[in-house]
């Protein structure tokens, strides 16, 4: 139990991080309260300037070479980016590394989930800068 709170208190900081990079690049971003706890779909982050809007949902691992992300949590980002008009992210931060980040087009499916490993993310991912153009 006590690792599940640390991995999600990592998890919390890493978010809190994108959120900064997000305001010190000039855009607005918050993190939804309880994403992944209501009935309603929601990201992790919903973020924007004058002329974007995205929703990400992100993930954080120090320990793995591979992160999945559920069917459900890509379905349900996709179902609110088109009800809200937002275009669709994954980001994920590897340890030591920069975030990087996916439109979903990019995932690569599994039998039961999406993955993204540290090789693709090197290769194809976007880096911050990139996805704020």
């Amino acid at each position: 139990m006590a690792s599940m709170r640390q991995n999600k208190a990592k998890g919390s900081k890493a978010e809190r991080e994108l959120i900064n990079l997000f305001w010190q690049a000039g855009w607005a971003a918050m993190r939804a309260a309880g994403s992944g706890s209501t009935q309603y779909p929601s990201p992790d982050i919903v973020a924007g300037c004058a002329n974007k809007k995205i929703a990400i949902e992100a993930k954080f691992t120090a320990s793995s070479t591979t992160k999945y992300f559920a069917q459900k949590e890509i379905t349900e980002l996709q179902y609110f980016c088109d009800k809200f008009g937002a275009e669709p992210w994954v980001a994920v931060k590897f340890d030591k590394e920069p975030w990087y980040f996916f439109p979903l087009h990019d995932l690569k499916e599994t039998s039961k989930n999406f993955a993204i490993t540290l090789k693709d993310a090197k290769i194809q991912g976007l880096l911050f800068e990139e996805v704020i153009k």
